[in-house]
């Protein structure tokens, strides 16, 4: 049993986790609307790979004030793991999904991140959880599974199969980043695998840049907020999170996302927003209280426990 010492040390910890962990789902949330603006006008390839670009610019800026050290050379293919996850693979699949589908449909399948990241957790991030965890994380998948049956998706699309593959490879890009912030804290992590993935880039972004990069006001806004937002300042609350919280039982409160995601499209795509959205939406964030409440029952390597306290001061 933990002592009262430990446990108030703990409480601060977790407080902190799921603070940063809904900001960085805040900023997350309004991606799939943005990404669904830009891509009306611009390539999709363009979009999801010429985000990490601009993001990639601000990174090495930072990095370079900062006078931050290279990281550990033994350490480059984790780096490169969360880039192919959420430098490249996610902001891609995404969106060429989008190309094709609303925001709002996409977002119900995104619903299965969390569940994505909680398995790969248990491989990269070496965390363990409850039974308790993973009947959560189940109900909010069943959950996340009735609501997309219940808007009349009518097969799988190969834009569907896009946002599968990005649910898979952006669960990749987190459990691996929140391991690395432990040591390396959020920001760095971000601004690491953006600047070592972007060299990768120039030739892609630069042909998808031969269909044309003319565009509205209202698609390059589109745009830059994904730049700016989702692919850089987002990750310094998320990694963050996900290194002081664990992985697995921080990214659950991505749940909320899908639900956020579904109003900010009412409200800047103007699409419907109907009575099943409000009772997964009750789901979701029951789902997500059942799985924080399972902390105390909570397991992870030694040193993974020191070394997420000691990310709450890095960068």
């Amino acid at each position: 049993m933990s002592s009262p010492s430990n446990a108030t040390a703990a409480r601060p910890v977790t407080q902190a986790a799921l603070a940063w962990g809904f900001v960085g789902v805040l900023a997350f949330s309004f991606s799939l609307p943005a990404t669904r603006l830009a891509v009306e006008d611009l390539d999709p390839t363009f979009v999801g790979l010429g985000r990490a670009l601009v993001a990639a610019a601000l990174a090495a800026a930072l990095l370079l004030i900062r006078r931050e050290a290279i990281p550990a050379r033994s350490d480059w293919p984790r780096f490169a793991i969360v880039g192919v996850g959420v430098v490249i693979g996610f902001p891609l699949f995404s969106s060429l999904a989008l190309k094709h589908l609303s925001s709002a449909h996409t977002s119900v399948i995104i619903g299965l991140l969390p569940a994505c990241t909680a398995a790969w957790a248990v491989s990269r991030a070496h965390e363990h959880p409850p039974r308790t965890f993973w009947l959560g994380a189940a109900a909010g998948l069943l959950a996340t599974l009735v609501f997309a049956a219940t808007q009349g998706v009518d097969g799988i699309a190969l834009a569907d199969v896009y946002v599968l593959i990005a649910v898979l490879l952006g669960g990749l890009g987190y459990a691996e980043g929140g391991a690395l912030a432990r040591t390396y804290g959020g920001p760095q992590v971000i601004c690491w695998a953006l600047v070592l993935t972007a060299p990768f880039l120039v030739i892609p972004v630069a042909l998808a840049a031969r269909h044309g990069v003319h565009a509205g006001a209202t698609q390059w806004l589109g745009f830059g907020y994904v730049s700016v937002v989702s692919m850089f300042l987002g990750f310094f609350a998320w990694y963050r999170a996900l290194a002081l919280g664990g992985v697995a039982r921080i990214g659950q409160v991505q749940l909320v996302q899908p639900v956020l995601t579904l109003a900010w499209s009412a409200l800047l795509l103007s699409e419907r927003v109907t009575a099943s959205m409000v009772l997964a939406a009750l789901g979701v964030v029951a789902c997500v209280v059942v799985t924080q409440r399972s902390r105390n029952e909570w397991r992870q390597d030694g040193n993974s426990e020191r070394t997420s306290r000691a990310a709450a001061s890095t960068f």
